[in-house]
């Protein structure tokens, strides 16, 4: 599968319980979130960006909306948006009725506007905990690095220039991404802050030991 195939393949509406299990774009089998789950990382970026009615966030991969609640309570005053892949968790999304927060149904980021973010959370998301529990030699056929690069390159796409691509619990490495090219590292975290999962190259091959504590990078 390569970028091109994954990004013409259409963007599921995902209406129903069929389409939506079947998209190329779904990682995460686990919609496992809780409340203030990333306060360090919350906390970072409010302080490197500030708030404002000018300011623009975007969680993708929001789950039931937890994650935007916590953005909410440290934005104020930013236009807030969530995105799932699953519509049963933007039911429950909606129902915590957030003021200011839009959510909306999706498996990628491509109906969204190119610059419009100031950052863009997207948080043990791109990760499949079976392949850890299983200690897969392999990341395919569950999960393809050439997909995991066709999606951050269209977050790329929507962040505005001196925006933040937050990427925590990932299994493959945002700096093997043609991408990454555009961006600096704007926060490194230790090890024990990561989920225990498992880092594979753009081969698909699993990469041994190795930790990549890259967490945020900034668009030039």
């Amino acid at each position: 599968m390569t970028m091109t195939d994954v990004m013409r393949t259409p963007m599921r509406l995902l209406r129903g319980l069929g389409p939506w299990r079947r998209s190329p774009r779904r990682f995460q089998p686990f919609s496992y979130t809780a409340p203030d789950r990333y306060p360090w990382l919350f906390t970072f970026v409010r302080d490197r960006l500030g708030d404002g009615p000018d300011r623009r966030l975007l969680s993708f991969g929001c789950s039931v909306g937890q994650e935007v609640a916590s953005l909410r309570r440290l934005f104020p005053q930013a236009r807030l948006k969530g995105i799932d892949i699953d519509p049963r968790n933007i039911a429950e999304a909606r129902a915590l009725r957030l003021p200011g927060v839009g959510f909306a149904v999706g498996d990628s980021t491509a109906g969204e506007d190119d610059g419009a973010y100031d950052a863009i959370f997207c948080l043990a998301v791109l990760c499949n905990g079976r392949l850890t529990v299983n200690g897969a030699e392999r990341c395919d056929p569950v999960l393809h690095f050439a997909t995991f690069q066709a999606m951050v390159a269209d977050f790329a796409r929507c962040l505005k220039p001196g925006g933040l691509l937050c990427l925590v619990t990932t299994n493959f490495r945002f700096r093997d991404t043609e991408v990454a090219a555009g961006f600096n590292v704007a926060l490194t975290i230790t090890p024990d802050q990561l989920a225990p999962d498992v880092i594979f190259g753009p081969d698909n091959r699993l990469m041994p030991g190795e930790r990549y504590t890259d967490v945020v990078f900034v668009k030039r």
